[in-house]
């Protein structure tokens, strides 16, 4: 899977605003929102779904990511939104450091296939140093569709 095919390039924000997990998520859903992923009504519900299954355990991996994630119903193609966060943010993340770079993943839950697939793009680009620090980097969206599309001819 190619994550220029999941990710919404206007849910891309360089600088969150927010300082904690549950902003971030909030503010990341918010952007989902702006760009027509996902519907205005359809927020609340997505934001406390996102957060119930990161109060199951932490998807900050450790490096300075996160990949918070969620497979509802109500979604019906798979979207991801990017964040970068210059201070870092309390994601709980399994090495206790602040998380810079979030991945947020919203998945048709009868899609368990895609979802993995999905995961697993994700995380096997996240996994690289030289795209973790060059996501961390990105200044604008374009900066990181640049990143998402060399990573992708990569996996080919």
């Amino acid at each position: 899977m190619k994550l220029l095919d999941i990710v919404v390039k206007d849910s891309i924000i360089t600088q969150l605003k927010s300082t904690t997990r549950d902003a971030a998520i909030s503010e990341m859903i918010d952007m989902l929102v702006s760009a027509g992923a996902v519907k205005e009504e359809q927020r609340d519900e997505f934001v406390k779904a996102v957060i119930r299954r990161e109060n199951k355990g932490s998807t900050g991996f450790g490096h300075g990511v996160a990949v918070p994630h969620v497979k509802h119903a109500e979604i019906k193609k798979m979207y991801v939104a990017v964040a970068n966060s210059e201070d870092g943010i309390d994601f709980k993340a399994l090495d206790r450091e602040p998380v810079h770079s979030i991945m947020l993943l919203l998945s048709p839950e009868d899609e368990p296939e895609n979802h993995l697939d999905a995961m697993e793009a994700i995380f096997g680009n996240l996994s690289q140093d030289t795209f973790r620090r060059f996501l961390r980097q990105a200044t604008n969206a374009d900066d990181v569709i640049t990143l998402l599309s060399e990573a992708d001819a990569a996996t080919r």
